[in-house]
């Protein structure tokens, strides 16, 4: 099934905003990943139960995460990343669905392909397909080959953009997924997580909105790096 993995943020200063998401989601370790460089950025991923936090933020001018901070007016959630079947990233229902690739990669335990946010009509979105399963290379070593003993994740996703029902029924074709009737969302992972629509005050689609469920931790909130999150307990959902 199609699930929700990594929530990407986009920032122009990525300290302070690292050491108030580790702080939020309690999260002893960080992920620096060297090859972010290739697209002029730094970054940290964060484990926020079985799925990903990351904070990137330009490092050279010139980049698309930075063109993207001017457009949206400051910090924000930038991107989507989303693990399904290998289906999900051939390139020739991508072609079908006259979708551009921005960038593509097939490495033995992932492929990854971020689609043109202008054929997509909301947030950057990448498309993975991991093997084994529950892997997820982006995370660092530990994460590389193999999946170590986690609980809880991302459960719901506010993207807002410019035309509701378009970019409603783009998902969930790019996604493979039903639309719940009446409203623009989308399950994934069985209907434990949502990618919910809602109307954006300009052309630039941004994540608002992210609430993650995570085992051993106290309901809280914050807006941090542009974006409002909601943790629950685990154990209440």
């Amino acid at each position: 099934m199609t699930r929700l993995r990594q929530l990407v943020l986009a920032v122009h200063e990525r300290a302070s905003v690292e050491q108030a998401l580790r702080a939020l989601l309690a999260a002893s370790a960080a992920h620096h990943d060297p090859g972010v460089g290739r697209f002029g950025l730094t970054n940290v991923v964060l484990a926020a139960g079985c799925d990903f936090v990351e904070v990137v933020s330009p490092s050279e001018s010139g980049t698309a995460a930075g063109r993207w901070l001017a457009r949206n007016g400051g910090d924000g959630g930038y991107m989507l990343m989303v693990d399904g079947p290998p289906t999900l990233t051939a390139p020739d229902r991508l072609a079908a669905l006259a979708v551009r690739e921005v960038h593509r990669v097939e490495l033995p335990d992932v492929v990854d392909v971020h689609l043109h946010p202008r054929d997509t009509g909301g947030v950057l979105l990448a498309l993975d397909s991991v093997d084994p399963a529950g892997s997820w290379r982006w995370a660092g070593p530990a994460w590389t080959g193999s999946s170590p003993t986690c609980a809880g994740g991302l459960r719901e996703v506010t993207v807002a953009v410019s035309d509701l029902e378009e970019v409603t029924r783009r998902w969930a074709a790019l996604l493979d997924v039903p639309v719940v009737d009446g409203d623009c969302r989308l399950p994934l992972d069985g209907g434990r997580q949502h990618v919910s629509f809602t109307a954006g005050t300009g052309d630039v689609a941004a994540v608002t909105a992210v609430r993650l469920a995570l085992p051993g931790i106290e309901h809280r909130a914050a807006d941090i790096g542009g974006v409002r999150f909601d943790i629950v307990p685990l154990e209440d959902t």
